[in-house]
């Protein structure tokens, strides 16, 4: 097994916030980059404050703030400074990558465009994130996970029972999938410059990601398909594939097919369905799903989920447990394929969740705590080669805090 991990020496630049952005960059960190996120003096990134705004959990510990930061270097600085793209400038040319989701006009403002960023380093990844894409009239509009990923996207109308209201998707769900195309869109461009040594602009944006989640069914829109209305259980489209209840309150997620039919009436103990007429092919399964929905409903309904699971394993019929976060929290599967991960460094919180992207045989660094706002600044001013008095004068401008900041970890 190699002691290094794969993007050991890569810098990386975080200069995002919230949620999709700085997950990317952590992804990336989780293989061994060199990440410095760097953030406006006083607040901060708006996460650090934000990341348990309901409906997320509320804790002790800023658990959302490691979760989309940890193993990164902290460095504040003021871009609207006057002296703040001396700093900038150096920045650029130290990384290899740069991660931004400042609106287009804004990011201009703040020297943090592509054209002048390539100036500074035409060798430099310059990733991107925008709420809906860098065309048409909405373009310019602010965009989260809730309104671009999960609502324009058509996602948010299609989860939801007939006759019920949209709902609240899970909070930053979207953002954390747009993270890891945005990971993706990086590792392409890195191949892009080992082959032609040319850095690249690449990105993408929450429609975007949102849109891919809905692929199946916005391609049948494309194709002018027919669409099933709204899930009902009394009468879903697929009776196959719909949640049921066992008799001790539990529910499960069934999900096989008219391919498993036989191994299912088995583990139901109705081995006459095999010569019901209605559900001899395709067909009739989709012609008389309500009344297939009542049967299994009325079968599972008799058991208590530990029977379904003994019997719907033995037979090999597909199904899960419809577990709560908390539950999933404490899963033994989820440690023993290293999906949540120990986190050092902060009190009161022993693990995290680890990023689903992974190389068998190559190492991740282990997940250590977010920075402090600013914790870094003069180890990374150093580095730069600023010198003492260059620091001094870039405090007295206020380009950088007089100060190292602190942050609620």
């Amino acid at each position: 097994m190699t002691t290094e991990s794969v993007f050991t020496g890569l810098k990386v630049l975080d200069a995002s916030s919230f949620i999709a952005g700085p997950a990317a960059a952590t992804i990336l960190s989780d293989f061994g980059a060199d990440v410095i996120k760097i953030e406006p003096p006083g607040a901060g990134d708006p996460w650090r404050t934000l990341s348990s705004m309901p409906p997320s959990p509320q804790a002790e510990t800023n658990y959302g703030w490691h979760l989309t930061n940890r193993n990164k270097r902290g460095m504040a600085i003021d871009l609207k400074s006057p002296e703040a793209p001396e700093v900038l400038k150096r920045l650029v040319e130290w990384a290899d990558v740069l991660i931004t989701n400042f609106p287009h006009g804004t990011r201009e403002k703040l020297h943090l465009g592509y054209d002048e960023v390539a100036g500074w380093n035409p060798r430099v990844v310059y990733a991107d994130l925008t709420g809906f894409g860098d065309a048409g009239a909405d373009a310019g509009q602010p965009g989260f996970d809730l309104t671009a990923f999960w609502s324009r996207s058509g996602l948010l109308a299609s989860t939801r029972d007939a006759g019920a209201p949209p709902t609240v998707p899970v909070f930053g769900s979207g953002d954390n999938t747009t993270a890891v195309a945005i990971y993706a869109a990086i590792a392409t461009a890195l191949y892009h410059r080992e082959r032609t040594g040319q850095g690249a602009n690449v990105g993408t944006s929450l429609l975007a990601t949102g849109v891919w989640a809905t692929g199946t069914l916005v391609a049948g829109a494309l194709a002018d398909g027919t669409p099933f209305q709204p899930h009902d259980r009394t009468a879903p489209a697929n009776a196959l594939t719909t949640p049921y209840r066992t008799s001790d309150g539990q529910w499960f997620m069934l999900a096989t097919s008219p391919l498993r039919w036989p191994e299912l009436t088995r583990a139901i103990e109705r081995p006459a369905l095999l010569k019901d007429p209605r559900f001899t092919d395709a067909e009739g399964f989709v012609k008389h799903a309500a009344a297939l929905a009542e049967l299994l409903d009325e079968a599972f309904r008799s058991r208590p989920f530990a029977h379904w699971q003994d019997v719907l394993t033995r037979e090999r019929v597909t199904f899960s447990l419809i577990q709560t976060p908390e539950k999933a929290a404490k899963d033994p599967q989820l440690r023993a394929n290293d999906i949540v991960v120990p986190l050092e460094g902060v009190s009161g919180l022993d693990y995290t969740v680890n990023s689903p992207v992974n190389l068998r045989g190559v190492p991740k660094v282990p997940a250590k705590r977010a920075p402090d706002l600013g914790e870094h600044n003069d180890e990374i001013l150093a580095e730069l080669g600023f010198s003492p008095a260059e620091k001094a004068r870039m405090r007295t401008h206020g380009a950088i805090p007089g100060t190292t900041e602190a942050a609620a970890a």
